[in-house]
């Protein structure tokens, strides 16, 4: 019988990847209700009724932190993680370009400008599903932890006191426009989402090229996840403002159930890519280090057949070592620009298998 490969999980070396990755999730998990339990001051300030929300949080941190090792641990991702670790935390390189690390966090993880060239609406959409979750997981998840509280500052007044950890950061008016967005901000974080999301929606419906790959369950799953998930928020507010409560038991409950699932679902659908995207620009500040050009490894590297620059040396020596772990026997490839690739791969199909049709 054939040997297994090394990357299968019935693998001894995906086997203990797997048992690895398991104890580090288990271990982030029990941090977080460790976490839970202190910053609620022994959950004084945990709403009970935030269970199933908090329950669900729990399995989202395993589940990120175990396919997040099972992912870093692959030798390719482990390269990269590695050289782009060693880039941030450089000395040398913070001397050199002080303003690298936070001018990328910027504009290729927070504004996202490489979206930009492809698209500016569908940039712009993107903008508003990533402010608009973020916005949400960071009002949602303090609430549901217990850290964050809100208290009467007196039993006739419209103030009221924001607490976190039990410690006051400061009062506000309820009827000020402060007070207003602070109470909204799931509902404009709501707002941005469907606009987002509903233009993703119907260019897949409508693009011929969106089309052309999509699948159900990776494309349009999470786009109707986080719809649905708007709408209900949204219609919650509506039944509090217009309809005296009316179906708000409902609501809330399809509500919970669409939020529920949809953070179990996030570890191992396409919404893990906004885990992998810290890890990208870590990869990118690699690549823009080391084409200094008073460091060796900055040299642009020339592709063998034509000549052309193919990146810098210490990124291709990167990929050719890749590829020796990874055993597939044509890590001298990477000294080829993908033009001549593709040509040579060509040429060879020609010669060698065309060849037995004549």
């Amino acid at each position: 019988m054939p040997d297994t490969p090394p990357d299968t999980p019935s693998s001894p070396g995906g086997r203990s990847t797997a048992v690895r990755a398991s104890v580090v999730a288990t271990g982030a998990s029990v941090l977080l209700l460790v976490a839970i339990v202190l910053g609620s001051r022994g959950l004084r300030d945990f709403d009970s009724a935030l269970v199933p929300y908090a329950v669900a949080t729990v399995f989202l941190t395993f589940g990120v932190v175990y396919r997040y090792t099972v992912w870093v641990s692959a030798p390719a991702a482990r390269r990269l993680f590695k050289e782009g670790w060693r880039a941030a935390l450089s000395w040398e390189n913070l001397k050199r370009s002080p303003t690298a690390l936070p001018k990328m966090i910027a504009t290729y993880l927070g504004f996202q400008k490489f979206l930009g060239a492809r698209s500016h609406a569908r940039w712009a959409a993107h903008q508003l599903i990533f402010w608009g979750c973020l916005l949400a997981a960071a009002i949602t998840f303090p609430l549901t932890w217990g850290w964050f509280t809100f208290t009467a500052s007196s039993a006739t007044g419209p103030g009221y006191e924001m607490r976190l950890w039990g410690i006051k950061l400061f009062g506000f008016d309820s009827g000020s426009f402060f007070g207003w967005a602070l109470y909204h901000g799931l509902d404009l974080a709501a707002v941005m989402v469907i606009g987002g999301a509903g233009y993703f929606l119907m260019r897949r419906m409508r693009d011929r090229e969106a089309m052309t790959g999509q699948r159900f369950g990776y494309d349009f799953v999470p786009l109707l996840a986080l719809i649905t998930i708007s709408v209900t928020g949204l219609l919650l507010t509506f039944s509090e403002m217009f309809l005296h409560g009316g179906g708000y038991e409902f609501l809330a409950i399809l509500h919970m159930a669409s939020v529920v699932l949809t953070l179990v679902y996030l570890p191992f659908g396409k919404f893990f890519h906004i885990v992998q995207r810290p890890a990208a620009v870590g990869m990118q500040l690699f690549k823009y280090t080391s084409r200094k050009k008073d460091d060796p490894a900055g040299e642009v590297f020339a592709c063998k057949r034509c000549g052309q620059p193919v990146d810098t040396v210490a990124y291709v020596e990167n990929l050719r070592g890749t590829m020796r772990d990874l055993k597939l026997d044509f890590d001298a490839w990477a000294e080829y620009c993908p033009r001549c690739k593709r040509v040579l791969r060509g040429g060879a199909y020609l010669s060698s298998v065309k060849r037995g049709f004549k």
